[in-house]
């Protein structure tokens, strides 16, 4: 599958899917801005995946950082293709048992970061009359998962978001679509209540970063005249 010459930014590129995603994208062909908070980690992705990767230090979650994204990335690249957004959240558990700031913290992230990155990025794409736009999405944006009503919530909104905005840019070229993967071995599944994350080892119900990394690319490779909005993808042995 072939990104050459492709200009991609990846959020949250350091760890997990967006790590997987970036390198991905790089063995296809692409040159990847890596987005991240955690700059040693995003140095050491950077080392690990060569002159390819082009490291962006960036706090999501600041107003003022985040309203900065597209220019702070214009002053690596000369413009982008391919949007990937991926930085996240998770809070799960009871919701009576979830604290305000970390409810507030992960909705901003999930949600309200995901809808200005996108928004200022489509401004740029508009203009080439071309662009791919892929946003990390969950299962759990398809089934009403009791053990984490708060970040089930924030991926059903991504859903509608992806949809209608798609609706709206199609027609500049655009095209927006979202992965929602089942449980993946990231760090993010290190806040899943600890008997369901013992249940999932046991029963091998989880799936690679590198696994929806292959599944983006196929999203991202296909025919212009054709637009993956949605893939859900999860283990086999997935009882959902």
């Amino acid at each position: 599958m072939d990104l050459q010459n492709k200009i991609a930014v990846v959020t949250g590129a350091a760890s997990g899917i967006g790590y997987a995603s970036t390198e991905a994208m790089i063995k296809a062909g692409a040159r990847v801005v890596l987005v991240d908070y955690n700059e040693g980690a995003l140095l050491k992705a950077c080392d690990t995946l060569g002159p390819n990767a082009l490291p962006l230090k960036l706090n999501l979650l600041d107003s003022e950082e985040c309203s900065h994204l597209v220019d702070r990335v214009l002053g690596l690249v000369d413009h982008v293709d391919i949007f990937h957004s991926n930085a996240g959240l998770y809070v799960g558990g009871d919701l009576i048992d979830a604290e305000h700031d970390a409810i507030e913290r992960m909705m901003n992230l999930n949600v309200t970061v995901v809808m200005k990155n996108v928004r200022d990025m489509i401004k740029h794409m508009m203009q080439r009359k071309t662009g791919d736009i892929v946003i990390t999405s969950s299962l759990a944006a398809h089934f009403p998962t009791p053990w984490e009503p708060v970040y089930a919530s924030s991926k059903w909104a991504i859903d509608c978001f992806v949809q209608t905005t798609r609706r709206q840019v199609f027609k500049d070229g655009l095209r927006v679509g979202s992965i929602s993967p089942g449980p993946v071995i990231t760090g993010l599944i290190a806040g899943w209540p600890e008997e369901k994350l013992k249940e999932a080892k046991a029963k091998g119900s989880l799936l690679e970063a590198s696994e929806v990394a292959e599944t983006i690319l196929f999203m991202l490779t296909r025919p212009r005249h054709m637009t993956i909005r949605d893939i859900v993808m999860m283990p086999s042995h997935f009882d959902l």
